[in-house]
Formats: structure tokens, C-alpha cells, sequence
């Protein structure tokens, strides 16, 4: 008699950024090619893995959260810990009970070989490394959908923004060489995958360890066959080039959308924040874009309750962004991690306070995209919809960032679809007609 053999089932759960996404995919595809079975996170598994995030102390607390619940709910798996969270803290997780392995950033990408024997010990083990030394890049890409793909091109920081613990998580920067990139490319086009998201902790730095630019790969991406559009995740002020601009606007498949993380309109908060830019930069980079590419979708990230945020500093803030031609804000209110500059600085703010500023600046937002949204209105865009949006409806994004729905239609999923945007909808999407 043969008797089935057991194939161990390993599920996965990610916290954080797009680059945490793609990690993770990347990790679980080597768990797949070595025999194991992927299972969605929650159902039963012999192996659960999370990749944690650190960037605000909410999202540490969500972490432990998702850690608890995956050991109480699978008291006999092997539970894995790593990402972010495990590189600065892993001690901290390693006294969870139920964890059985902690894996810093630099270990993530041998996550199988330090898994080893898969077997529950009294103690956990713990392998975080010092990251600083870390020069090696490790290549990753998610291929959860057919529609669109977060490919990792750029890893690490130089920058050492005062309130940032990234550095400190992921090392240096340093990137693959475009030729590498290509190459990734290609692959995830031979899946059917319509659209890539350059993601990264730094994408405007890709080249600063190869010799090679941002705009390099930019050129290159758009010569390579098989991908229909390229969205930049997101780039700095300062590394936002003139040459850069002109390229996306002329670029036949570079989404004319931006993604500026500014953080303050004032400049005294820019200078604490150890930030590289002033905001008149800021403002010379949004003139450059709507100048050049006027319909670009330009999205700003914001923090608000930095220490020593007086109100005439946030109403810099507030003042210069509601006077800026962009789409929407991304607002943060300012989270301390200890071992940074700015958890030494005097002037923290009221909680209370705190979540004033950023209901303004969230209200603003809301402003801004309506705007935005109705300014579209009458338009000719592409699309590229999007599966599992619900039965009646199918939803994707254009180019410059507007989410649109239309009564759905599978021929036109993941398809590069023309469509008119019409109107508003209550949920800051778009109706729009296919064309």
C-alpha cells in the first residue's frame, strides 16, 4: 500500500511597506520551491511566518498584536519572526511566547537555512546581525495578482532623519545593478503581470552602490518588453530631478504620478528633522511637475507632532500645502522610536493636540483630492482594472493615481483600458466609461 505523503503547510503575514510585501513574496516562493504548501494566513499551518514593521510605535504594537494571535490560535507551529521589528527589537519579540525563531533584515533572505530542523524548542532562537555592515542586496518581487507587481530595486538609507529608525533596520543603501533589474523584470512579465511599483526604502538613491542612476533605470525600463506601465513608489524632494521630470513626461510607460514625502512645511522642523531639503524645493518640484506634465497625479507624505512643532510651524505647513496644486496627503502623526535624535528633543506635543493638527491636515486632504478628482472629470485616461473587486463592479487605477470604477467586465481586466472619467463617487473613487 502507498501511503500520501505529508507536505508541511507554511502561511505568511505582512505588516508595513510595499518592500515588506515583496519580501515576503519573494520568501514565499523559496518555501514553495523546496516542497512546502502555502496556505492563506489563519488557516491551519505547520509554519507561520511574519515580516514586522517599526516604523511608528503603533505598528510595533499591531506586530505583538499578530504575534500573539498567531500563537495562540497555532500553539504547535513553528513560529518565524522578522523584518524591521526583529532587527531593532529582537529580543523584545524573542519573550513572546510561542515564537520559536527571530530573524533580523540581513538574515530574511536565508530565512530556510536558518529555519533548519522545524521543531519546536524551549527557547527561541535569535539571529539579528549588526545591519550597518550589511552591503549585500537582496533581490525581491510580489506576485500576489496578475494586474500589478512591487518589485524591490533599492534597499536601505544614508539619510538618518532624526525621527527614523529605518537606517537603523535595514543598513546602507545599496541596490541591484539595472541589468539584474531587467532581468526580474522580464520574469514578472512572463506571469502576465501588467504593471510594476518601483519600490524601496530610498528609490531617487538607486545606483549610489553600482555606479548607476535612477534615471538609468528609468531609460532602460521603458526599452524593456513586456510591462505596460511603471509606477515610482516614491522619491525625495532633493533626488527628484529636473531630468527626471522631463522623462516621466515624455515616457510612453512611466506613470505620470509622484509621490513627495515632504514630512513639514516649515523650515525650522525640516532643520530638526535632519531632513535634506528646505520647503521652497518642495515647492519648486510641484511647479516643475504641473509645468511639465500637467494632469500628474503628485501625492505628499506629512507628519505632524514633531517635537517642537510650534502652531506658526504648522500653520507653515498647512499653508503651504493647501496653497500647492497636489492630488492628496499621506498624514502621519509623529510616532517617537527610542534611540533616535528626536526622542532627545524638548517640546513634545499634547496628544491631544496632535490629533487636531492631523484631522486638519486629513480634512485637507480630502480637499485636495475632490479637487483633483473633479478637475479629471471629462478626461481621457488608461486604466488597468483590477480582479477581485466585487461582482458589479470592477475597479483599477490611471496613471496619475485616480481610482476609477466601472460596471465590470472580465475582458477588460488587466487589460490597458481607455476610459472617460466621468464623475465622483462618496468614496473618492472615480465613475468613468470605457472609450
Amino acid at each position: 500500500m502507498t501511503y500520501p505523503v505529508y507536505t508541511m503547510k507554511i502561511s505568511f503575514y505582512t505588516l508595513g511597506c510595499k518592500l515588506n510585501f515583496s519580501e515576503t513574496s519573494e520568501i514565499s516562493r523559496s518555501f514553495a520551491e523546496k516542497g512546502y504548501t502555502v496556505v492563506p494566513f489563519g488557516e491551519t499551518a505547520d509554519i507561520v511566518v511574519i515580516n514586522t514593521c517599526t516604523v511608528t510605535s503603533r505598528a510595533e504594537k499591531k506586530c505583538r498584536n499578530i504575534i500573539r494571535k498567531a500563537a495562540k490560535k497555532h500553539p504547535g507551529a513553528f513560529l518565524i519572526i522578522t523584518g524591521c521589528y526583529s532587527q531593532v527589537k529582537a529580543e523584545e519579540i524573542a519573550s513572546i511566547q510561542g515564537v520559536d525563531l527571530v530573524l533580523g533584515s540581513a538574515e530574511k533572505s536565508d530565512i530556510l537555512k536558518y529555519a533548519g530542523k522545524i521543531e519546536k524548542k524551549p527557547e527561541p532562537k535569535v539571529f539579528a546581525g549588526d545591519i550597518g555592515t550589511d552591503n549585500i542586496f537582496s533581490p525581491a518581487y510580489s506576485l500576489s495578482g496578475r494586474t500589478r507587481s512591487f518589485l524591490k530595486v533599492q534597499d536601505g538609507c544614508d539619510y538618518f532623519c532624526s525621527y527614523c529608525t529605518i537606517p537603523y533596520a535595514r543598513g546602507r543603501s545599496r541596490n541591484a545593478p539595472v541589468a539584474a533589474v531587467i532581468e526580474q523584470v522580464k520574469k514578472i512579465a512572463e506571469r502576465g503581470v501588467k504593471e510594476i511599483v518601483l519600490t524601496g526604502v530610498n528609490v531617487g538613491d538607486f545606483g549610489k552602490s553600482t555606479g548607476e542612476s535612477f534615471h538609468g533605470l528609468l531609460q532602460q525600463l521603458e526599452e524593456t518588453e513586456g510591462i505596460e506601465r511603471y509606477r515610482i513608489s516614491s522619491i525625495e524632494p532633493n533626488l527628484l530631478t529636473r531630468e527626471l521630470i522631463s522623462l516621466v513626461a515624455g515616457s510612453r510607460k512611466i506613470a505620470p504620478h509622484f509621490h513627495i514625502p515632504l514630512q513639514s512645511g516649515s523650515n525650522e522642523v525640516l532643520a530638526r528633522m535632519n531632513r535634506k531639503y528646505p520647503k521652497e524645493l518642495f515647492e519648486k518640484k510641484v511647479e516643475e511637475i504641473r509645468s511639465s506634465i500637467p494632469d500628474a497625479g503628485i501625492g505628499v507624505d506629512v507628519i505632524t507632532g514633531f517635537p517642537g512643532e510650534s502652531k506658526k510651524n504648522f500653520e507653515e505647513t498647512y499653508n503651504l500645502l493647501d496653497n500647492s496644486d497636489v492630488s492628496y496627503l499621506h498624514v502621519f502623526s509623529y510616532s517617537e522610536r527610542g534611540g533616535t535624535k528626536a526622542s532627545l528633543l524638548d517640546g513634545k506635543a499634547e496628544p491631544v493636540e496632535t490629533e487636531y493638527r492631523s484631522k486638519l491636515l486629513h480634512e485637507l486632504s480630502g480637499k485636495k483630492r475632490d479637487i483633483f478628482n473633479r478637475r479629471s472629470a471629462g478626461s481621457v485616461q488608461f486604466v488597468i482594472f483590477e480582479e477581485g473587486s466585487g461582482e458589479k463592479f470592477m475597479s483599477g487605477y490611471t496613471g496619475n493615481y485616480i481610482r476609477v470604477k466601472a460596471c465590470r467586465d472580465t475582458e477588460f481586466v488587466n487589460q490597458m483600458t481607455r476610459v472617460m472619467l466621468i464623475a465622483a463617487n462618496d468614496d473618492g473613487s472615480m465613475k468613468c466609461r470605457i472609450v
